[in-house]
């Protein structure tokens, strides 16, 4: 997922948007227990609730999804969340938001929480959509928890729950809307019903526009030009891909685009991107006209946000620090494929960008950003690691980006997981050269003060043309576009 695109007038801002794969999927062996949670999820009016029924006792429940909010750091549950049930406390321990017995035993099976949607910008989080006529859309994971034995083991249990002993099943989510059907995997239903869906679910009105290709639900009040653009550039850029790296998770995805208004000294746009599901919130005056600057960075953002049907969905990360591998490795097919369908567009200055910014944030271990709160670190220098594993691949056969790609994604389709071990291993593979890998590993794991002779170093020896002026790396030039 691409950080979202935030623009006052004169300066851009980043924010990072969703993971590649959800933190209950991360967890192994979780899907396993015999038992879960049932959570109904209610709209009556204005009115939200969210109604657990636990499955066993325990003195506390965390949230799997606990994202901080971007802007302030702050946990978001305790300004939107109310719990009804008397003797229940909602707190923050550690990386997670809990549930917790305000008499330290057990929390009660049944329990109401009260809440009001509100769309924010969440840390590598998918974050709620507010549509102008009233509908909302939520993201499926927010109500899903796990028990724990106590607070001190909620403060400690690691952001990665990769291998962690979790216990008890992924929760049972209905969702239902007293007005009316609500919107699941693009069909209008009167409940749904699911457990782990990573998806959203839409409570409302908003209208469908389906096509052979794409299904688009926007926000009425949407500038036209971003709905009509968005469904002429996606496909394309969908089928650009499929011909280099073949099937992706989904040839016909849902796009659901929310409308914050035209709020005075804005350009902001973001997103992210789920299973056959694409979401996008624009707002701001400087996307009410389709300005150059402004269509580029939208054909790159569904570019971005595209890509993760094959990086992120056929394949994911094996762990979450190695969020460097899809977020990079996404951020040079946007660019390369934005490339290939305009050859107008300035892919040079977006690949300078990613290098100044990953020269930028590289001081510190690379794996360890999003603790940091800096999840940009792990977009542009994963995509400085792309370009240096396209630069090798150039000079080993011609191929690009996408050359070295397909192989892994390939060889990687049955069991979904795409290793840093194996993205490192094909690089040696076809550089022969053992130090770009050393250097590589460097910034990810120590970082490092000299980060900026790191990456000149990368650059050069894999073929990327680049020069060292007053202590910046600057590109001298981008290569050609991919084949199309």
């Amino acid at each position: 997922m691409r950080p979202a695109f935030i623009a006052a007038i004169a300066a851009l801002a980043v924010s990072a948007a969703a993971p590649a794969v959800s933190a209950r999927q991360a967890a192994e062996g979780a899907a396993a227990a015999p038992s879960q949670p049932a959570v109904t999820v209610t709209r009556d009016g204005d009115a939200w609730t969210a109604d657990y029924a636990l499955d066993r006792d325990a003195p506390v429940w965390a949230f799997f999804r606990s994202a901080l909010i971007q802007e302030s750091r702050r946990p978001w549950r305790p300004e939107q969340w109310r719990v009804e049930t008397p003797g229940v406390l909602l707190e923050r321990a550690g990386n997670y938001d809990i549930l917790r017995a305000a008499d330290g035993g057990a929390v009660p099976r049944r329990i109401r929480i009260a809440f009001t949607p509100k769309s924010e910008n969440l840390e590598a989080d998918y974050g709620v959509l507010a549509f102008t006529d009233g509908s909302v859309v939520l993201p499926s994971g927010q109500f899903d928890v796990f028990p724990l034995s106590s607070v001190a083991e909620a403060a400690a249990a690691p952001q990665d729950l990769n291998g962690y002993p979790l216990q008890g099943g992924a929760a049972s989510v209905t969702w239902r809307d007293r007005a009316g059907p609500v919107l699941f995997r693009g069909e209008r239903v009167a409940e749904a019903s699911a457990v782990e869906a990573d998806t959203y679910v839409l409570f409302g009105r908003a209208d469908m526009v389906e096509s052979p290709r794409l299904v688009t639900v926007t926000d009425p009040a949407l500038p036209a030009w971003i709905s009509g653009g968005i469904q002429d550039f996606a496909p394309r850029v969908a089928d650009l891909y499929a011909a280099r790296l073949g099937p992706g998770q989904s040839d016909r995805p849902t796009v659901m685009i929310s409308w914050a208004g035209p709020t005075s000294g804005m350009t902001s746009m973001g997103g992210s991107v789920m299973p056959g599901l694409i979401v996008m919130r624009f707002e701001g005056e400087g996307v009410l006209e389709p300005t150059a600057p402004v269509l580029n960075s939208s054909r790159w953002f569904i570019g971005h946000e595209s890509a993760h049907f094959w990086l992120g969905q056929v394949v994911r990360y094996e762990r979450a620090r190695d969020g460097w591998i899809t977020e990079g490795g996404a951020d040079l097919m946007a660019i390369r494929g934005l490339k290939a369908i305009d050859p107008g567009y300035d892919a040079l200055a977006e690949l300078q960008k990613e290098v100044d910014d990953c020269i930028a944030l590289a001081d510190q271990p690379v794996v360890e950003a999003a603790g940091r709160g800096e999840h940009r670190a792990l977009y542009a220098c994963g995509a400085v690691f792309a370009m240096a594993a396209e630069g090798v691949q150039r000079r080993a056969t011609g191929g690009d980006w996408f050359d070295f790609l397909r192989p892994l994604i390939d060889a990687s389709r049955v069991d979904g997981v795409l290793t840093r071990k194996e993205w490192l291993d094909a690089l040696d593979a076809v550089s022969g050269d053992p130090s770009l890998r050393r250097d590589m590993e460097t910034l990810l794991d120590e970082g490092s003060p000299q980060a900026a002779e790191l990456v000149a170093g990368l650059l050069e020896r894999s073929g990327v043309a680049a020069r060292r002026e007053d202590g910046r790396v600057v590109l001298v030039a981008a290569p050609d576009a991919p084949r199309g």
